[in-house]
């Protein structure tokens, strides 16, 4: 098991949950394509997106003013920015580039976990999980994956449910 995984894993039982770590045969950086191979919904599938925000100061403002935000998605729709950056009070909400998500995750991206950072980032779990018993969540690698539910990634991570969707599939 990827150390990255292995860390989750660790994580997840100190936390008592149920769920353990499974490795898929492939990748699966995409909603769909994690679903395809657990056989679920892609609504069930929770992407961890990382986001760079901006509390304050002029969108051209140096990068080092920008701070991670993680918010945990149903793969059935896209975040839509602007609610996010409504719901944390901030004036800019950004995709993160692959190099900003390793530095405060650890992970690559397509593998980032709810947990196992390096540092607590806030997170915001969409409330479209909710209509699903079971959830997946990536766990650290792109080719491995927990079972949990909506209740255990909020618990898990602190974060609040949110209403972060824009385009319904």
């Amino acid at each position: 098991m990827h150390p990255n995984a292995r860390r989750v894993a660790d994580l997840l039982a100190a936390h008592g949950t149920s769920g353990t770590v499974r490795e898929l045969p492939d990748s699966a950086r995409t909603a769909a394509a994690a679903a395809a191979q657990l056989g679920c919904e892609v609504g069930a599938i929770a992407n961890s997106l990382v986001f760079a925000v901006r509390h304050d100061g002029p969108p051209e403002a140096p990068d080092a003013d920008l701070r991670p935000v993680l918010v945990l998605t149903s793969g059935a729709h896209r975040v839509d920015t602007k609610k996010v950056a409504v719901l944390l009070g901030a004036v800019e909400v950004v995709r993160a580039t692959p190099e900003f998500v390793r530095a405060h995750t650890g992970q690559p991206i397509g593998g980032v976990a709810p947990l196992g950072h390096p540092a607590p980032i806030p997170t915001l779990v969409d409330e479209w999980l909710d209509r699903h018993d079971v959830v997946w969540a990536a766990a650290g690698h792109p080719h491995t994956v927990f079972p949990t539910s909506f209740a255990e990634l909020c618990r898990l991570t602190g974060g609040p449910p949110a209403d972060v969707g824009q385009d319904r599939l």
